[in-house]
């Protein structure tokens, strides 16, 4: 069978080609570039604990390598003390280069027999059919190549999406910042800061680490400002500096600068047949905090599943649109919360009864938006086709689940997390088993019967146990997506209600078949 073709190889484009090549469907990623990612210190990206859970399982090694997690979180307005909060309760934001991410991920994908990697191949025709769709590049291969379906993941000037004729409409400039990337040593070693109406210089200014003592610095600049020089630059960061340092600015090494211009758009469709929209092809976003790269890895992860079990068995149309239902909504719902703090935070208007949680302080809402919570932040919750929810938990139907501790198939115990990406998880929540030898309880009480009815399903689904999950009683049984979502809860074993409830998952695709053995050779090129 064709690979899928991923146009683009930032990191949203090489993420969904190694989530696919983990469920073993190959990929092609035509790269317009030389393959080499340029050092900018300056252009950072932040992950929380979904995304960089899934950029771990990939393989990405630079996570550790060339990333920090905030140590702590402080917010201060003008001069007062300011407030700090702490990651006590769950996984703390992680800030690193976004060529560091790009190039970790590059090398991962580099290593794998399922992923091709084709640099300096500039996509310039698209032609789909009923079996499959065909591409031309110029360039290094100046070809067509043949896949079974293409993801333009080309940035927000997408040749996919403009091939396509698919609209892009949206606001320009909504937010402008100068940035710059220094080493220097601040009053907080590791911990992340929010600076509202500071006593001199823009209105705004955030300090995020990034290891070795560097820092990135953001300067909310005015919507119509004139062009920022580098002595003016080098002005802020000493005033800035000396604000922090009581009046003195320390010693510091500029590594790089420039101004981040940021804007909102959304493109009017995500799928037109066998082609898709993800990342920055699809949205521009990151004003009051957002992420723009860590919305386009959410769009990777929720397509890789989809176009796996279309690649695999063939999945329903149903199932593909379903893509853009889920992510689309998802990501307008996140540019509309923004449009809308933004009359309250920045222009002082008056839609703050429209936004959920706006009744709390400007600086509330943007801590929201670093720290991925509330309307501005938090993961997507996705509107299932039927909420089935036999039994109350923490998490509705449609929600990202807790990352709870589970035994594994292999007997090993790990974060949930840590297993998502390829099948279906069915999760028995049977408290004490933590505790026990796998092999002492696999044969006993309800597993061997809800094992029986796992092995049913309409799709491959793997069965774990865990000790609890937050609001779920003994003998809950969970079934969750493989991007993480819980798709539904029953007391006990119900295994009609968890077979139908598996085959919405799956939105009638076909049933499992014997696979054949995926090929090791990803490319199906037309002379």
């Amino acid at each position: 069978m064709d690979p899928v073709i991923v146009v683009g190889a930032g990191p949203v484009g090489l993420s969904l080609s190694l989530a696919l090549a983990g469920q073993g469907v190959p990929t092609v990623v035509l790269d317009e570039g030389p393959g080499k990612e340029e050092p900018r210190p300056a252009r950072t990206v932040v992950l929380h604990s979904d995304t960089a859970a899934m950029v771990n399982r990939l393989g990405c090694a630079t996570l550790r390598d060339e990333g920090a997690y905030f140590a702590a979180w402080r917010t201060v307005r003008r001069r007062q003390s300011p407030r700090r909060s702490t990651f006590d309760d769950g996984p703390a934001p992680l800030h690193l280069p976004q060529h560091a991410l790009t190039r970790g991920l590059r090398d991962a994908a580099s290593a794998h027999p399922l992923v091709r990697l084709v640099t300096e191949s500039r996509l310039d025709s698209v032609e789909q059919d009923g079996h499959g769709i065909t591409a031309h590049t110029r360039g290094s291969e100046t070809t067509w190549w043949r896949g079974s379906h293409l993801v333009g993941c080309d940035g927000p000037r997408s040749t996919v999406r403009k091939l396509l004729g698919i609209r892009f409409p949206g606001r320009t400039a909504v937010e402008r910042h100068a940035v710059a990337a220094l080493r220097t040593e601040l009053p907080w070693p590791g911990e992340a800061l929010l600076h509202r109406s500071p006593p001199s210089g823009p209105d705004e200014v955030t300090a995020r680490p990034l290891p070795d003592g560097v820092w990135r610095l953001d300067w909310l600049l005015p919507p119509r400002g004139g062009l920022v020089t580098p002595d003016a630059l080098v002005t802020l960061v000493r005033d800035t500096l000396a604000v922090w340092c009581g009046g003195r600015t320390p010693p510091y090494d500029l590594i790089d600068t420039g101004v981040h211009t940021l804007h909102h758009r959304l493109a009017r469709r995500w799928r037109d047949g066998r082609a898709f929209l993800a990342g920055d092809a699809a949205h521009l976003l990151g004003a009051l905090g957002t992420q723009g790269v860590e919305e386009g890895l959410r769009d990777a992860e929720n397509l890789a599943w989809k176009l796996s079990l279309a690649w695999h068995q063939g999945a329903s149309e149903a199932l593909l649109d379903s893509y853009e239902a889920e992510r689309r909504t998802a990501v307008a719902a996140r540019l509309r919360a923004a449009d809308q703090a933004m009359a309250v935070l920045r222009a002082g208007g008056g839609l703050r009864t429209y936004l959920a949680g706006a009744t709390r302080s400007a600086e509330s809402l943007l801590t929201d938006g670093h720290l991925g919570r509330g309307p501005l932040g938090a993961q997507p919750a996705y509107a299932p086709p039927v909420a089935v929810r036999e039994v109350p938990t923490a998490t509705d139907p449609g929600g990202p689940v807790a990352n709870v501790a589970v035994t594994a198939p292999d007997g090993s115990t790990v974060p949930l997390r840590d297993l998502l990406g390829g099948r279906l998880l069915v999760v028995l929540v049977a408290p004490g088993t933590g505790v026990w030898d796998r092999r002492h309880w696999l044969g006993a009480g309800l597993m061997p019967r809800l094992a029986a009815a796992v092995s049913a399903l309409p799709v491959r689904a793997d069965l774990l146990v865990a000790d609890s999950y937050p609001g779920a009683p003994a003998h809950t049984v969970l079934l969750v997506r493989p991007d993480g979502h819980l798709a539904a809860t029953f007391a006990g074993v119900r295994p009609a209600e968890l077979y139908e409830a598996a085959d919405t998952v799956r939105a009638g695709a076909p049933g499992p078949a014997a696979l054949p053995a995926p090929s090791t050779t990803p490319t199906a090129v037309i002379d």
